[in-house]
């Protein structure tokens, strides 16, 4: 992938730019928004790296714009960890939130998930470990025998499978399942979340398949 890191701080792109590289992948920089605006329009941009500390723009404002040209791949890569600021880059369109320090192993496997979900995949049928999701047909198999869920279980997971990888926030569950009127009603998400990992997790109290991501949302195992 052609992918552009952009942040201010010169030592950050370099350890980016050296990481991507040897995992195959086109690097080019920007050290302000200005600049990040410029090259994706120009440059055929498959994901973008981004800080939200920019000298001159907020990176939160930039989630939108740079949507807008091609729809990459948008991966923060930031040293602000308040959920709020995760919960609001994720509304706004990111694909992903890293805090730093951050491993490079793990950055790389969460832009490979961006990138699958990005390329436009078919994703009727998602299969993680020993579980087959076919969205298509509302079907559910574990270790080839099929279980049963509940309509709102079932739309919970194919959610997330269609975003496997990703982070959802719990308010888009809550809008897309139960609708606006349930945006704040975690519980309700809770107790699904809870009765779909004693129905597909090997060992539920140690999830393996729907990760949490406290305070943010939930997320399918990427791994698929």
């Amino acid at each position: 992938m052609k992918i552009l890191v952009v942040d201010d701080e010169a030592h950050i792109r370099r350890l980016l730019q050296a990481a991507l590289q040897r995992a195959g992948h086109e690097v080019v920089e920007a050290a302000d928004a200005a600049s990040a605006l410029r090259l994706i329009r120009a440059a055929g941009i498959d994901a973008v790296l981004l800080d939200l500390g920019l000298p001159d723009r907020d990176g939160l404002e930039l989630i939108p714009l740079l949507k807008r040209q091609g729809g990459p791949a948008i991966l923060i890569l930031s040293a602000r960890d308040a959920t709020e600021e995760k919960v609001a880059a994720l509304d706004l369109g990111a694909d992903d939130y890293v805090t730093k320090p951050f491993d490079t192993e793990e950055l790389l496997a969460r832009l490979r998930a961006a990138s699958r979900h990005r390329s436009g995949r078919p994703s009727d049928v998602i299969q993680v470990g020993d579980v087959c999701i076919d969205c298509g047909a509302h079907k559910v198999e574990r270790a080839g025998q099929e279980v049963g869920l509940t309509r709102k279980e079932f739309a919970l997971l194919a959610l997330l499978a269609t975003h496997a990888g990703r982070v959802v926030t719990h308010g888009q569950m809550l809008r897309d399942i139960w609708g606006p009127a349930h945006e704040s009603d975690i519980e309700y998400l809770r107790v699904a979340v809870r009765s779909l990992r004693l129905k597909l997790e090997i060992d539920p109290a140690r999830p393996a398949l729907i990760i949490n991501e406290p305070g943010i949302g939930y997320r399918l195992s990427g791994d698929i």
